[in-house]
């Protein structure tokens, strides 16, 4: 009974602290560190908000790695270049055949059928490229009309001579087989300067048209009607001697009239062109044709 009565009185007295709200106000106060988790699991969450930031620099950082592709377009305007050069290329090789097809006509004069060169030949090599010898003292001169060998000379063996005269030939260079000749001209034969002097008038009239209006002496000018440029550029005998610079131009045939001589025409003082028969050693002027 003692024990009853106690749980009895035990019991009472909970109930009565109950009701105090005793009971109630210690579950109040355990309910506070309960509070102070959510605070917690708040500042971890804020942590965890933190993250994020820390990942924007990184995107910053990313960001330069996009400049170099900026880069790449400076490469396309390489690339443009490119092309602008590719087509002025073709431009320059379609410009070189017109300065090419020019020389056909340049230098020449056309009088009748005939088409000629308006100057006197100046050449040092052969069609081939093989060098024509030069012979300036008489001893060279004589030797190469005695072996038959070709040669040539300015006039008084001065060059200065050269750009108005040209030069003076044996023979034995006009009828070389390699070619006195440039590309596109020939030498002409005794039946051209023929005809050339009767298409003129015939062999009395003719030296006067073909004459050039300066450069014979005594005032024994041409008219030039004809356009041929005639020049008194004298002539150099077998010995080796120069004459009748200013007043004789002689001008070579590739017709031979004996085996030791050639057909040449001359123009002298007087309005003719005559032709005559001299040694092959002689230096004479030399005119090309075409044909």
């Amino acid at each position: 009974m003692k024990k009853v009565n106690l749980i009895i009185a035990v019991t009472a007295v909970i109930l009565t602290l109950f009701s105090w709200g005793i009971i109630s106000a210690q579950t109040t106060s355990k309910s506070v560190p309960t509070q102070t988790k959510p605070a917690q699991t708040q500042t971890k969450s804020s942590q965890t908000v933190t993250k994020p930031v820390q990942t924007k620099p990184k995107t910053n950082q990313t960001a330069p790695k996009s400049t170099p592709k900026v880069q790449t377009k400076p490469k396309s305007t390489q690339t443009t270049t490119k092309p602008a050069q590719s087509k002025s290329a073709p431009v320059q090789k379609s410009t070189k055949p017109v300065p090419a097809a020019k020389p056909k006509d340049e230098g020449t004069v056309k009088i009748g059928t005939q088409s000629w060169a308006v100057a006197n030949l100046n050449v040092i090599t052969f069609l081939n490229g093989d060098t024509i010898p030069e012979a300036r003292s008489n001893k060279e001169w004589v030797a190469a009309g005695e072996s038959g060998k070709p040669a040539w000379c300015y006039y008084n063996n001065n060059p200065a001579n050269g750009p108005k005269y040209g030069k003076l030939y044996n023979w034995y260079a006009v009828n070389d087989p390699r070619g006195l000749a440039p590309v596109g001209w020939s030498l002409p034969g005794d039946e051209d300067w023929t005809a050339l002097m009767y298409y003129l008038g015939g062999p009395e009239v003719s030296g006067r048209k073909l004459k050039n209006t300066t450069g014979w002496i005594d005032g024994n000018i041409g008219t030039n009607e004809s356009g041929f440029t005639g020049l008194s550029a004298g002539y150099r005998v077998e010995n080796g001697t120069f004459l009748n610079l200013g007043s004789i131009g002689t001008f070579w045939s590739t017709t031979e009239s004996k085996p030791s001589t050639a057909i040449d025409f001359y123009l002298s003082l007087g309005g003719s062109l005559k032709s005559s028969s001299n040694p092959k050693q002689r230096g004479e002027s030399v005119r090309c044709i075409r044909k």
